[in-house]
């Protein structure tokens, strides 16, 4: 046994030293203009998937009226896309590694524009939520997108791909909400599926033409029963903190899920300790660097999450609420645009940054601007300006963040994982979004105050919220500080 383990641990580090010869051949022959033109296409196609992932979030309360169904079905838009993505996003990002980054990017955005466009076409509910979950596949492409740059392009500008290709989960959002708002408002919805449809489209068919294919892949075969027990596990897992406040915390049917999630993990890990070509290789991902660095993206995908439905949802509350400003859905949205364009912003500086401190301690300042924003928001309500400068300055902390983690990860993988990897580090951001849905509902609706027959929830409420997402950004930074520096990152 510990022969292997050492067999295994030296085999990950010839190929992490590796990386550089495999790579640097093709990386060697790329013209600045033909590398600006991959990052372009690449980042139009993160931009369009996460511009896809909050389109509907603004629309959803209109949504029932217009396509005469009740609230809970209209709910199963966005659960469709995050059970989808939640599988996706580690499937496709070993069969990444395995078979082409490009080519599984392609399918990924084969999923966007297919999905937006079944959804573009039909007021079918069914359908609906058919496009939707076919539209979750597309979360691949942002950690596909990271992992294909990291391999194609010359090394001096990979740091600064990373943390624009990384900036649009940001910037999508935050386009996304006040764009929604606006045609949710004045157009019908499906012009928002119509938007995605074309530039999905447009991203697919630039991919192939503008962008190469990674210079190493794995082949092998697919480890079809883990790709089961991660798939089922996940869903078990996702469905009940997504349907939890409906169905209730304590009922058979989430307590049920939550267990089943917990036996079918544990048999996940179990199964790929011994599978020779596992979907997750268990003994790379459980290093430490890898398992900190994951753990921080779940805590900065709390905290983000929890930005975008404690920030529109804040000022659009009446006066009479004790805090919010009786703005529109549209003002709501555009109090987050500041938030995504400075996580733009910031791409070149993170990255520059990442290069004289090392990712750790980057990635450990971005968690503690975060909780310096949630400060801030916990103390700061009298005003829409104070609301807006908070969440910039979380979103600002979030993009530093999350241009630090795809270096961690690369930094720690072995090249034939590094896109499985990325999935993963996607995946649990994932989580962290879903658990800051769970959380965050389940204290908004402990203490709310009633107007016109309207239950919304109260001040103190959010205060805990936003404290609870302060404690979240600290204990990121703490873990990011644990990471072990490793090798400069030059």
């Amino acid at each position: 046994m510990r022969e292997n383990a050492l067999g295994r641990r030296a085999a990950v580090t010839e190929a992490m030293l590796g990386r550089r010869t495999d790579q640097q051949q093709p990386r060697e022959h790329a013209s600045p203009g033909r590398a600006w033109l991959e990052l372009g296409v690449v980042g139009l196609g993160a931009l369009m998937v996460s511009l896809s992932q909050s389109l509907l979030v603004p629309v959803l309360p209109i949504l029932p009226q217009r396509l005469n169904t009740s609230s809970g079905n209209v709910e199963w838009l966005l659960t469709s896309t995050l059970l989808v993505g939640a599988v996706a996003v580690p499937v496709f990002g070993r069969l990444g590694d395995m078979f082409g980054k490009r080519l599984m990017l392609m399918v990924a955005l084969t999923a966007l524009a297919a999905g937006s466009l079944l959804d573009a076409v039909t007021s079918n509910v069914p359908l609906l939520i058919a496009g939707r979950a076919v539209q979750g596949a597309s979360l691949a492409a942002i950690p596909l997108g990271i992992s294909l740059l990291s391999s194609v392009l010359p090394p001096q500008r990979v740091r600064g791909a990373i943390a624009l290709v990384s900036a649009m989960l940001g910037v999508g959002g935050a386009l996304g909400l006040p764009l929604a708002g606006l045609v949710g408002e004045h157009a019908d919805f499906h012009v928002l599926f119509w938007i995605t449809a074309v530039a999905g489209a447009a991203s697919l068919a630039a991919t192939p033409l503008a962008v190469r294919e990674a210079p190493s892949r794995s082949g092998g075969r697919v480890d079809i029963p883990g790709a089961v027990l991660l798939s089922t596990g996940l869903v078990a897992l996702l469905l009940p903190l997504a349907q939890g406040e409906s169905w209730g915390w304590g009922s058979l049917r989430t307590v049920g899920l939550l267990v089943l999630a917990l036996v079918l993990l544990v048999v996940f890990v179990v199964v790929e300790r011994r599978v020779v070509a596992a979907l997750v290789d268990i003994s790379a991902m459980s290093r430490r660097p890898i398992m900190l660095t994951n753990l921080a993206s779940l805590l900065f995908g709390f905290a983000l999450f929890a930005s975008l439905i404690g920030t529109s949802s804040f000022v659009e509350a009446p006066r009479a609420a004790g805090y919010g400003f009786g703005s529109s859905i549209v003002v709501g949205g555009l109090c987050l645009l500041p938030s995504g364009l400075l996580m733009l912003a910031l791409a070149p500086v993170a990255a520059r940054l990442i290069g004289l401190w090392g990712a750790h301690r980057t990635l450990a300042l971005g968690a503690l601007i975060v909780a310096a924003g949630w400060l801030m928001r916990v103390v700061a309500t009298g005003s829409v300006w104070e609301v807006v400068i908070g969440s910039t300055i979380i979103g600002g902390g979030t993009g530093i963040g999350y241009a630090a983690m795809p270096t961690l990860i690369n930094r720690n993988t072995p090249v034939s994982e590094i896109a499985a990897a990325n999935g993963l580090n996607s995946l649990s951001r994932s989580l962290g979004s879903s658990l800051a849905s769970a959380v965050g509902g389940s204290i908004l609706a402990a203490s709310t105050v009633t107007l016109g027959g309207f239950a919304l929830p109260s001040l103190a409420a959010y205060r805990v919220l936003f404290a609870v997402c302060g404690a979240a950004g600290v204990a990121a930074a703490v873990a990011a500080l644990f990471i072990p520096p490793g090798e400069p990152d030059r």
